[in-house]
């Protein structure tokens, strides 16, 4: 932005016709870049204020005019015009300005006059062009700088700017985040492009052309037939000014703050809206508004007609709080508050306490100098906006300050320290250290270790190593949480709510998120999105929704007893959460792993420590902020990065941890096994696979080649499903294996964040010198190796997709798990259905399996024979969170996803009643 500036080397003469801090900052920055100010025309003092602009104008000796009006009787005032003239200004800029200002003023200048428009025109010319981009649901907003014309913001356009609109921006948000900051570049901007000889003109197409009326207090009222998303966009549209409203109890309620509730409905108590078909609900969280498609909006706030605003869920409470008691220190504050008050509401005689802020003549502008002023003087007082608004009159702010100085009615906050990169057109923040107990903190014994990214082998962050001390602390802390925390006594209805919030936030962090996953794993980013990202949002949500039905399912049932007469008995089961789970994930798919295991976990009650993959923490620990920023109470949510063998052993040792669910491989499992009998943990393992896919001469080949390389290639062959083994028909088998090759040459090896690559990295670089071995060991072996095969000269870990053929059952490669991007291929006689079942069966392993075959009947016979946890028919890899997911012999025991992954986490209880 500088370096732009200092290419132009023309000043010129500026009128700045306008208000308001927006066109103090303008005025102070074209000052800065060397512009003269000639004049500055703006609006009388009000209730003896005078507006920013002008004060920054008067303080430094610039000419101001204060003109109530530039026209009368729809003429210009001569002696007004007369004034402006005087001034000299070569152009005319005009910031914020709310006054009708005449042609002979517009044109006089040499290079005319420029206005900043806060829409991207032609869409919403008029006043509340803000609004109207919230109200009508807009996805982009923006501002023009434009010439102007004799129209109604139809000038030429100058420049735009444009931003994205967040599902629950307000106004303020918008102007905050952007039309402000920006906008007052963009005007600097301007003026020097015109300096400079280089500044469009661009007629305004009337294609797409919208004009809307000013909103009002008296037109904001909700009109209540319409959907949710259409309620939240005009409260939104009309937040803070003019405020949209509706008829409570016989008085206007004004509605603030709000935000599209995707979650059951939450408990509360009825209110009854005037127009409303359905009340509304008072609860823990606001009032819950619905609209006429039944999908709800959460409003924070309410303001009543005396100006009192509240939040929404104290609406039934006491009207009035308890007073309270100042110290002399607090006493003293009070009366700086109330200077500062009188400072700011100079027309006001006496500041007393039944003084309101905005009734004695202050607006929102001054509501920045207040909060501003404020913290200049004490700096450990943190006052928001909505602080004034909530507390208008002296005695209630001073106790609402009072409170807050005493760090009463305030939540700690989340201290996070992140390793930042400017990445795949974004900056990432990711926390690096461990998640305990609400809090990110470093190990206790302060080690750290590097995360790589497996595209160049450059380190990412360094990460904290938990330690023994961090496991008993991250227990202790979930034990407490379940035992004695809010998530116990918390209804299951609210724990889906803070579920659903969780995967909204997931969501909205899903560039962010599959960024992470990118660099952290190796994943290309596209898949990441898709997959790692996608399918962990779904999962949430899937559970959330089971979180109110567990009793109501099969899961809790009544049971018919004998009855030993005259007794009358009755007895049924209740389904429980087990109390602290241990969560042991893999580096595969960093995110999902998390999300298939926690998601189950979480909506049974049950609260976790889960232990990441040593090479990818990082999603997980970004994972903790999201269910931290969800709501989520302290201790139901741990996460400790570090040593396999040092974490994960000690969880599974823990006494006081009730249930282990680890992914990874076979032989960690069987350890895992070993230590969980110290007090007999539950456990549930998804371990190692060799799967078999099995392809015969009456299938589609085409379609078998590809689903076939997808079963094998997808996520680099780094995927627990992964078809270990092909099994090809012998007529087929030569021109199966041709196709395969002429498809792996073109497929693009690079940049996992490139959108058009099709293979990434392998996770790490122990992983790829151990497929490289795998590899060695089929040639050695006898097998053909027919492509691939070499790790890829570039930077990075990189192998290339490899196909081996000729391989016989007694091999290493036809019996073990590579995890990587080897296709292992053996020939099967035509016809041979039963050796070919055998050949596949001859395994230890069982997770998943394959066919591929138009005969539906051959293809029904061979999936109730094959023996594994999922059988594909006709395709691959096509899992869903509803599916029950996990396999047989040494993969493991115990289901994740669907509702039978719900019963990993509960227990079962038998009641009997007399």
């Amino acid at each position: 932005f500088n370096s732009f500036y200092q290419a132009y080397q023309q000043k010129l003469k500026l009128a700045l016709i306008g208000q308001s801090i927006f066109g103090q900052e303008v005025y102070n920055k074209l000052r800065k870049e060397g512009h003269k100010v000639v004049g500055v025309f703006t609006v009388p003092d009000k209730n003896g204020q005078a507006d920013p602009l002008a004060l920054a104008a008067e303080k430094d000796g610039t000419p101001v005019f204060k003109f109530p009006r530039w026209r009368a009787k729809g003429k210009p005032i001569q002696e007004v015009v007369a004034a402006y003239k005087s001034v000299g200004a070569e152009l005319n800029v005009l910031p914020f300005c709310t006054q009708f200002i005449p042609m002979d003023v517009i044109d006089c200048p040499k290079h005319g006059s420029i206005i900043y428009h806060p829409s991207i025109l032609p869409r919403h010319r008029g006043a509340s062009a803000i609004n109207w981009t919230l109200i009508q649901g807009d996805k982009k907003a923006g501002f023009t700088i434009f010439w102007a014309d004799d129209g109604l913001d139809t000038g030429p356009i100058l420049l735009q700017r444009e931003c994205d609109v967040g599902q629950n921006d307000t106004v303020d948000d918008l102007y905050n985040r952007f039309l402000f900051p920006e906008g007052i570049k963009a005007m600097v901007e301007a003026v020097h492009l015109i300096a400079d000889g280089k500044a469009p003109r661009i007629p305004q197409s009337e294609e797409g052309a919208t004009y809307e009326g000013i909103q009002k207090k008296e037109n904001a009222e909700i009109s209540w037939d319409q959907p949710a998303s259409a309620l939240h966009n005009w409260i939104r549209g009309h937040d803070k000014v003019p405020g949209a409203w509706a008829t409570i109890d016989g008085q206007m309620v004004t509605f603030y703050g709000s935000s599209l509730l995707n979650a059951s409905v939450p408990t509360g108590q009825e209110l009854v809206i005037k127009g409303a078909s359905k009340p509304g609900l008072i609860t823990k969280s606001g009032l819950v508004i619905f609209g006429n498609d039944g999908k709800m909006v959460l409003v924070r706030n309410l303001q009543f007609e005396d100006g009192k605003m509240i939040p929404a869920s104290k609406y039934f409470a006491a009207d009035e709080a308890t007073s309270l008691e100042l110290t002399e220190e607090e006493k003293k504050m009070a009366e700086d508050i109330r200077a500062i008050w009188k400072g700011i509401l100079s027309n006001v005689a006496v500041i007393e306490d039944s003084t309101d802020f905005f009734k004695s003549g202050a607006s929102s502008m001054h509501v920045v100098r207040l909060l501003e002023e404020i913290k200049q003087k004490y700096s450990g007082l943190q006052l928001q906006n909505e602080d004034v608004y909530m507390a208008t009159k002296f005695a209630d702010f001073i106790q609402m300050a009072v409170r807050k100085f005493r760090g009463e009615d305030k939540e700690e906050e989340l201290v996070i320290d992140y390793v930042s990169k400017n990445v795949n057109n974004m900056t990432v923040n990711m926390p690096y250290q461990c998640f305990i107990n609400g809090q990110f903190i470093n190990a206790d014994d302060g080690k750290t270790y590097d995360t790589i990214n497996p595209a160049d082998g450059s380190v990412i962050a360094s990460v904290s190593s938990a330690s023994l001390a961090d496991v008993d602390k991250a227990v202790a802390a979930a034990k407490e949480a379940f035992e004695n925390g809010e998530w116990g006594r918390m209804n299951a209805r609210e724990r889906g709510r803070l579920m659903y919030r969780l995967a909204d936030l997931m969501e909205e962090h899903q560039e962010e998120l599959a960024t992470i996953e990118s660099i952290d794993s190796g994943a290309v980013y596209t898949l990441a999105l898709k997959t790692h990202v996608g399918m962990s949002v779904q999962t949430f949500r899937y559970f959330a929704g089971w979180c109110d039905k567990i009793q109501a399912s099969d899961c809790g049932a009544t049971i018919p007893i004998s009855q030993a007469r005259p007794n009358h008995n009755l007895t049924f089961t209740k389904k429980e959460p087990i109390g602290v789970c241990a969560i042991v994930i893999p580096w595969n798919y960093p995110l999902m792993m998390l999300a298939w295991k926690s998601a189950a976990c979480l909506a049974a009650g049950n609260t976790l420590v889960l232990k990441p993959a040593q090479v990818t923490p990082l999603t997980s620990l970004k994972f903790a902020e999201l269910s931290a920023k969800a709501g989520f109470p302290k201790g139901v949510i741990n996460i400790l990065p570090g040593s396999g063998g040092l974490v994960g052993q000690h969880l599974s040792e823990h006494p006081d941890v009730r249930k282990v669910g680890f992914t990874g491989s076979t032989p960690t499992g069987k350890q895992i096994m070993k230590s969980a009998a110290t007090n007999l943990k539950k456990v549930s393992l998804e371990l190692g696979g060799k799967s078999p896919l099995i392809i015969f001469s009456d299938c589609e080949l085409d379609r078998a080649v590809k689903m076939g390389m997808g079963a094998v290639y997808f996520n680099k062959g780094e995927n627990c499903i992964a078809a270990g083994r092909l099994f090809v028909e012998e007529s087929i088998h030569d021109e199966f294996v041709r196709k395969v090759v002429e498809e792996i040459k073109k497929m693009k090896i690079g940049d996992p964040l490139d959108r058009s690559t099709d293979h990434g990295p392998q996770n790490h670089k122990a992983h790829l010198e151990k497929l490289l071995q795998y590899c060695e060991t089929g040639v050695k072996e006898g097998a053909t190796l027919v492509y691939g095969g070499r790790q890829v000269r570039r930077p990075g870990f990189f192998m290339e997709p490899t196909v081996f053929t000729d391989v016989e059952d007694h091999m290493y490669i036809a019996q073990e798990e590579s995890f990587g991007p080897v296709m292992v291929i053996s020939k099967f006689k035509n016809g041979d259905v039963d050796g070919v079942l055998q050949r596949a069966n001859t395994t230890e392993y069982g997770l998943a399996s394959g066919v591929f075959t138009k005969d539906i009947s051959k293809a029904l016979y061979i999936s109730e024979k094959l023996e594994a946890g999922t059988v594909f028919i006709n395709t691959y890899n096509k899992t869903d969170v509803a599916a029950p997911f996990g396999g047989f012999k040494q993969s493991g025991f115990g289901k994740d996803l669907g509702e039978e992954a719900l019963h990993e986490y509960l227990r079962t209880k038998a009641i009997t009643v007399e």
